[in-house]
């Protein structure tokens, strides 16, 4: 019992401690990684099964379904695969990249704008939708615009 106590003293200390806090962020980091990959691998295969079904489907070789159903479906892969970057991103520099959130979200709201029914849709929420790009758009900007070395 008394080595447990001189450990945990030992541990509860700031730098020990920290190191226990960072080993878990960069496990959970990892598994998260691995589950995104995984996602992303589904996500595919189910792209690639909905563009199969489509062009094989009567009268061949167009598309049966709304185009915005295959794209939205493009641009769920596509945010994956931002989402996993952002992730390694994490892994190789323990920090969150803002710059890539924010594109990362620009393209969600991207996407949503895109598949969006406007004959279903309330103004108010395209209202939103707007304000959302907007600030999207003026946050990336001042982020680039902070950045300049990366430019280019």
């Amino acid at each position: 019992m008394k080595r447990f106590w001189k450990w945990l003293l030992y541990h509860w200390q700031d730098e020990p401690f920290l190191g226990i806090i960072g080993g878990i962020e960069s496990l959970i980091a990892r598994l998260l990684s691995l589950a995104m990959i995984l996602v992303i691998t589904v996500a595919t295969i189910d792209l690639i099964r909905l563009l199969i079904s489509d062009l094989t489907a009567e009268p061949k070789g167009f598309f049966s379904q709304s185009l915005f159903i295959i794209f939205g479906a493009f641009l769920n892969v596509l945010i994956a695969l931002e989402i996993l970057e952002n992730i390694t991103a994490y892994l190789r520099k323990h920090v969150f990249q803002v710059e890539l959130v924010i594109a990362t979200s620009l393209i969600a709201v991207a996407r949503k704008i895109i598949i969006l029914d406007l004959d279903k849709t309330p103004g108010l929420s395209l209202i939103g939708l707007a304000l959302a790009v907007l600030a999207l758009a003026v946050s990336y900007w001042i982020i680039r615009r902070s950045n300049p070395s990366r430019d280019g």
